[in-house]
């Protein structure tokens, strides 16, 4: 009947079948990767799935992400499933805070500290705290030994943001404080995996993390009450987190500086010592990459150690980083819940619905990404990005919330990579070629990146 408005009913969100539910209970726990590939291939960019009884919206499409992280960030919150497992270690810090005013408080304090000039500040820290270890590598290794380097860049990310937040060399307790980082991401990112029994439930290892964390507390503690206690003048972030403030003069309480502390070390170590180690399995992997790099290197440095005005003459080399970022995005997974009901792309999502977000998988969405398990840093060449939605790429999410310490991380990567191939050519022999990623808080390197260091 003509005159008569029609009218539009959302679309149905897709469930999956019985018997894909019960095998991805399975299969999760051996290869998650794999189960999300499934469920994205069969059922498109979202699809409600079950973990546990656990229901949640899995979304794979940029214009999603962008509505859920941009556009209508206010209406989803990190009430979830997924922050509340880490709410033992995060407790309330910046990472993990659900949302609202006492997140934009805390973030408005802090991102002045993070800001270009700032971080302009931290990257002689880098360039030094590479130099000694390339140093010690001259002297460790021999020509032909292969070497972890895995273990060498996670013990370069943790001096690196030590320094940088309390201006102090962490000495031997360095590799203490790894070890236990590890292993709390062994202990977390198997109960991502198979969430149960719950995490506040007195199990060995559930144990051995709050064991864990209390000596992380003890050490963040003793340093902060030094700094308190001490006259002397600081340039680092604590002493930046110390007296920064919001709009109405007020700062952090000591509670909350020391939480905050506590997210910065673990972000700043976990996410920067796994992606260096991809750097550099796929430099190994790429001769073609690495000879780029090299003439790039000698042409804008000349030699000489770079510094921060060089990380933007080093376009290729933040190339290479991008599609590492991409291929193997460190925070690779987030969760949101919906206040009120919600519609996307013409799909109704219901008030309180738990959405579940995977970079890994959107970074290789087929529609936006040619051969998209191919390295290939000529993706990020200034045409090719403009070709692609702003949100098929975000390995630091999007929005209000997106990584405080993208611009930290970014001039990091930038500078270690310059420096290790401006020094080395790296080569994998071929026993060594194969690394699986284990999935974790952040995407690992099962074993480790193994290569041969050859002095150029």
């Amino acid at each position: 009947m003509s005159g008569v408005p029609t009218i539009r009913r959302p679309r149905r969100i897709p469930n999956l079948s019985v018997v894909d539910q019960i095998v991805g209970v399975h299969s999760i726990r051996k290869d998650q990767v794999g189960f999300l590939y499934k469920v994205i291939q069969e059922y498109g960019d979202i699809a409600w799935v079950r973990v546990l009884g656990i229901k949640m919206a899995m979304v794979n499409h940029p214009d999603f992400f962008e509505h859920i992280l941009v556009r209508n960030h206010e209406n989803y919150t990190k009430n979830t499933f997924l922050f509340r497992a880490v709410e033992p270690i995060l407790r309330g810090g910046l990472i993990g805070n659900v949302g609202g005013e006492p997140w934009r408080r805390q973030r408005r304090i802090m991102q002045p500290s993070f800001h270009r000039p700032q971080v302009a500040g931290f990257a002689e820290n880098m360039t030094e705290e590479t130099s000694r270890m390339l140093r010690q590598w001259d002297t460790k290794y021999q020509p032909g030994d292969v070497v972890n380097v895995s273990t060498e860049l996670g013990q370069l990310a943790m001096r690196i943001v030590f320094r940088s937040l309390f201006g102090a060399d962490i000495g031997d307790r360095g590799k203490s404080i790894e070890d236990m980082f590890l292993e709390a991401n062994q202990i977390v990112g198997g109960f991502f995996r198979f969430p149960f029994p719950p995490i506040n439930w007195p199990t060995p290892g559930h144990l051995r993390l709050k064991k864990i964390i209390r000596t992380m507390d003890g050490y963040v503690t003793d340093v902060i009450d030094s700094r308190v206690d001490s006259d002397e003048q600081h340039h680092d972030l604590l002493n930046a987190l110390l007296n920064a403030v919001d709009h109405d003069g007020t700062g952090m309480s000591p509670l909350q500086l020391h939480r905050e502390v506590l997210n910065l070390i673990i972000g700043g170590y976990e996410t920067t010592s796994n992606t260096v180690s991809w750097l550099m399995y796929m430099v190994g992997q790429h001769p073609e990459v690495q000879a780029k790099l090299h003439a790039e290197v000698d042409s804008v440095l000349g030699g000489r150690v770079p510094g921060f005005d060089d990380v933007l003459k080093l376009t290729y080399t933040r190339q290479v980083v991008d599609e590492t970022l991409r291929l193997y995005t460190p925070a690779w997974q987030t969760m949101r819940s919906s206040v009120e009901e919600d519609e996307i792309r013409g799909y109704r999502i219901p008030a309180k619905a738990d959405l579940y977000l995977n970079m890994f998988t959107l970074h290789r969405h087929r529609d936006y990404w040619t051969d998209p398990d191919t390295f290939d840093p000529d993706r990020f060449l200034p045409a090719e990005v403009a070709k692609r939605p702003r949100h098929a790429y975000i390995p630091f999410a999007s929005g209000p919330r997106n990584c405080i310490g993208k611009h930290f991380a970014l001039t990091e990567l930038v500078i270690i990579l310059a420096m290790i191939t401006q020094a080395y050519r790296v080569v994998i022999p071929e026993r060594l070629r194969d690394v699986q990623v284990e999935p974790l808080i952040t995407l690992h390197p099962k074993g480790g990146v193994h290569l041969r260091m050859d002095r150029r």
